[in-house]
């Protein structure tokens, strides 16, 4: 996978296999990152949670764009072996807390500007996760079959069958 702007653009990082995780495809990277930055306008100071790192790649791509402080959350202690991986390619070390992201969800007690969350599509957790996340911005990556009923979605995107929903914290 390569990052697809900002001060880190054109550099490799590694991913899971993909038995452990569904890394973001690069078009729905730069559609989720070009959509945010019309809907909040500027990323330098901003924060941002990734709580299902994978690859660490949202992160990853939010630091490259000037977002300062950027928390990411994995469960598998392979995929987050990877995280820190890739980080250190980077030259960075990540903010990585290793752990159920629901359990983490409900110690943290940070709101930030955007949280993007891809739980495994079938997990039917999307729901609780967006209710315990604190931010302005929600970005929830998603199958068509997953309903966000009661929330405010402000736009939506279908990248074949991806499905991003931006979501008013």
């Amino acid at each position: 996978m390569i990052i697809t702007a900002g001060i880190y653009k054109g550099r490799k990082i590694l991913a899971p296999e993909e038995s452990i995780t569904r890394p973001t495809l690069s078009k729905v990277r730069m559609g989720v990152f070009n959509t945010l930055f019309s809907l909040i306008d500027e990323f330098e100071g901003k924060t941002f949670l990734d709580v299902f790192g994978g690859s660490g790649v949202m992160g990853l791509e939010a630091l490259s764009r000037g977002f300062k402080n950027v928390k990411v959350f994995e469960k598998n202690p392979k995929a987050a072996q990877i995280i820190k991986r890739n980080y250190k390619t980077l030259g960075l070390t990540p903010d990585l807390y290793i752990g159920d992201s629901l359990k983490l969800l409900k110690n943290i007690d940070e709101t930030f500007d955007v949280v993007y969350i891809d739980p495994p599509y079938q997990s039917g957790i999307y729901t609780n996760v967006i209710e315990l996340v604190h931010g302005r911005i929600i970005v929830a990556e998603h199958s068509s079959e997953t309903e966000l009923n009661g929330f405010d979605v402000i736009k939506q995107k279908n990248y074949g069958g991806k499905i991003i929903s931006f979501i008013a914290g």
